[in-house]
């Protein structure tokens, strides 16, 4: 029987240069008993991640590709998020595309999708497009480029209109280049018929944000996709992470982080290649 392979490398060097500091240290031995030889972390990376991008059970993920057990990267995928790794890695990515001016806050589009949540679990909720099928929805906020910006997750029974404030408000400031204030908002959002009430409205003006929202009855599908067309392609983006496009994770902690680091990887993706 041939040896399986190794795949390439996932995790390029300027992805772990940015997460290796954010790692926090692992626990220390008990009574000097250290057990097994702890997994490598940025081989734990690459197995999280081709979990993510494969759709493959944690349980079934090949021990001959060295990313040590499936299990072991799953509770390192829940313990760094319970540290906030993932959005702290996001973050850093951000800000990297900010300095390098890669980062447009000209406009931001915000859409969601639902997908089907195969085991129940957190987050989900009876899906009003899929014949009440339990489902869950990703929400997603992008520049004007498509980079995401954010991503919440909820059941897919949640109205599109109640996630524009919680994405918004929970952005953090980026840095971009030169000395300027850091960067927390865009200056439109572009949202579809779903995000037209009066609530939201009120918001984005509050916030110095100019609405470039669908009326209901009022404006023609024709022009409805001439700037949104770019957060349907990030959606594709992120769904093309087939533990994403169905769910089978049960806990709101697992989803959420792979949700995140899909999210970070589309981002990492525009960083500038650098030459080792």
């Amino acid at each position: 029987m041939a040896r399986q392979r190794a795949p390439e490398r996932l995790v390029n060097d300027q992805l772990w240069e940015l997460l290796e500091p954010l790692i926090p240290q692992p626990p220390a031995a008990k009574n000097g008993r250290t057990g097994r030889p702890r997994v490598d972390d940025r081989a734990a990376l690459e197995g999280i991640l081709f979990v993510t991008e494969t759709g493959i059970a944690w349980k079934r993920l090949p021990t001959q590709l060295g990313f040590g057990s499936g299990i072991t990267c799953w509770r390192r995928l829940r313990a760094w998020q319970e540290a906030g790794v993932w959005d702290k890695l996001h973050h850093a990515v951000l800000e990297k595309l900010g300095q390098e001016g890669l980062l447009d806050w000209s406009r931001a589009c915000l859409d969601s999708v639902s997908v089907r949540a195969k085991k129940g679990g957190e987050l989900t909720g009876s899906n009003p497009t899929d014949r009440a099928k339990l489902g869950t929805k990703y929400h997603l906020l992008v520049t004007a480029d498509g980079l995401p910006l954010a991503v919440a997750i909820t059941g897919a029974n949640r109205h599109d209109s109640m996630l524009v404030e919680p994405i918004l408000d929970g952005l953090a400031p980026v840095k971009g280049r030169g000395r300027g204030r850091p960067r927390r908002r865009p200056g439109k959002l572009h949202a579809d018929k779903a995000y037209d009430n009066r609530r939201v409205r009120r918001y984005l003006r509050r916030r110095g944000i100019t609405a470039r929202i669908a009326r209901i009855g009022v404006d023609s599908s024709e022009r409805l996709g001439r700037h949104r067309w770019v957060v349907e392609r990030t959606i594709s983006w992120l769904l093309a992470f087939r533990r994403l496009a169905i769910r089978y994770d049960r806990s709101a902690t697992t989803i959420t982080a792979v949700a995140t680091l899909a999210i970070t990887v589309i981002c990492a993706r525009r960083l500038p290649r650098k030459d080792y």
